[in-house]
């Protein structure tokens, strides 16, 4: 056989596969690793020699499905969706996902025109409740800044918030599916799943027409942590399945984070247990960007804002802070109160009341409204 015909024989046999073996079974990738695709597709078809590490039931189970798959017919029902197939050793594939090990998928269909492996080298997954409040929904929508792809799962709630908000901003978003890339689910997401096809990509591991099950969700989220830098949790309850992908992501060494909530939710319960134990608290794209960029994407200084006084000179801001809010005061208590000489706090006094802060009573000086409003008003900086 070719080089060519190699490929070719590849290819089928892990389309074949994927009919057969279920996404994330380890026993599955290790007799790809050990025997090679071939061999296990040829077992498989024969049924007569059994594979090792499973009862003589599951061996069954497994050549009963063997006997249906049919991978050219997927391969074409793939192409007619806009779809390809993308396998270990393709320029496509995002190398990352080979921190899976025998987990590792046997390979990705793919609808959209981008290339996978590209956009997964600068990507950060968003996932989270699909019941999520509006502050779950507004934080996962402005989420989808500074240029960065997001991937998510397509579900109702975060999912979809974190992809309508990078699609809203112009940006670039995958979602991970568990299901067949041409079967969108859920149904009520069949108009945004189409939307990041075009615009984006929707990536899956299960062949076409396969609908999804409570183990895939599970399955399909280590992908999501794997393809990426990091994953964002916003808003999840102790039980959520979303937490199952920070889980998925510490194991595999990327950045686990956090975005808290009112501490009286129960939908930000998980995402504060996780944050207690090993993930990093975030709030905004720029802080995200911080932990999962380059060398130097470091996010602003929070501060509040600058008030007049914060210009004024140390001495000035002394003698100011020594004023009584409530009366006038001699300039022998103020200098007394700044820590400073009579005559230096009477130079620093004249000053301040040419800039409003102070004016005189007397043989005393008391602060003006204006700067009584600001003492007690203004925050000094974060």
């Amino acid at each position: 056989m070719t080089g060519e015909d190699d490929l070719g024989a590849d290819l089928l046999g892990r389309v074949f596969l994927g009919r057969v073996i279920e996404p994330g079974d380890e026993v599955g990738g290790r007799w790809v690793r050990e025997f090679g695709v071939g061999e296990v597709v040829r077992r498989l078809r024969s049924g007569r020699e059994a594979l090792p590490g499973v009862s003589g039931t599951r061996w069954a189970g497994l050549v009963a499905r063997a006997r249906r798959a049919e991978p050219e017919r997927d391969l074409e029902t793939a192409r007619a969706a806009g779809a390809r197939f993308v396998r270990p050793g393709d320029g496509e594939w995002p190398g990352q996902l080979d921190d899976l090990g025998d987990g590792r998928p046997l390979g990705l269909w793919v609808r959209g025109r981008p290339h996978l492996r590209m956009w997964a080298l600068r990507s950060v997954a968003v996932v989270g409740a699909r019941a999520c409040t509006e502050y779950g929904t507004h934080t996962a929508a402005t989420l989808a800044e500074r240029g960065w792809v997001v991937v998510s799962g397509g579900a109702y709630g975060i999912d979809g918030a974190a992809h309508r908000g990078t699609l809203a901003a112009r940006g670039a978003t995958i979602a991970v599916l568990a299901c067949g890339v041409d079967q969108p689910y859920p149904r009520g997401h069949a108009a945004l799943i189409g939307r990041i096809a075009d615009q984006g990509l929707v990536v899956g591991e299960l062949p076409p027409g396969e609908h999804p099950t409570p183990s895939r969700f599970i399955l399909r989220n280590r992908v999501i942590a794997a393809l990426t830098r990091g994953t964002v949790v916003v808003e999840a309850a102790c039980r959520s399945g979303s937490l199952s992908t920070a889980r998925a992501a510490g194991r595999l060494g990327r950045f686990t984070m956090g975005v808290p909530g009112p501490v009286t939710s129960a939908l930000s319960a998980g995402v504060h247990e996780l944050l207690r134990a090993e993930a990093t608290l975030v709030t905004d794209a720029s802080e995200i960007i911080e932990l999962v960029g380059d060398m130097g994407d470091l996010a602003p200084p929070r501060r509040g804002p600058v008030l007049p006084r914060d210009l004024l000179e140390p001495a000035a801001r002394s003698v100011l802070a020594a004023l009584p809010g409530n009366r006038a005061a001699p300039a022998d208590e103020i200098a007394l109160g700044a820590r400073t000489t009579r005559d230096e706090a009477i130079a620093r006094l004249y000053e301040l009341r040419a800039l409003g802060y102070v004016e005189r009573h007397g043989d005393g000086w008391k602060l003006t409204r204006q700067a009584v409003i600001s003492v007690r008003g203004g925050h000094p900086p974060c």
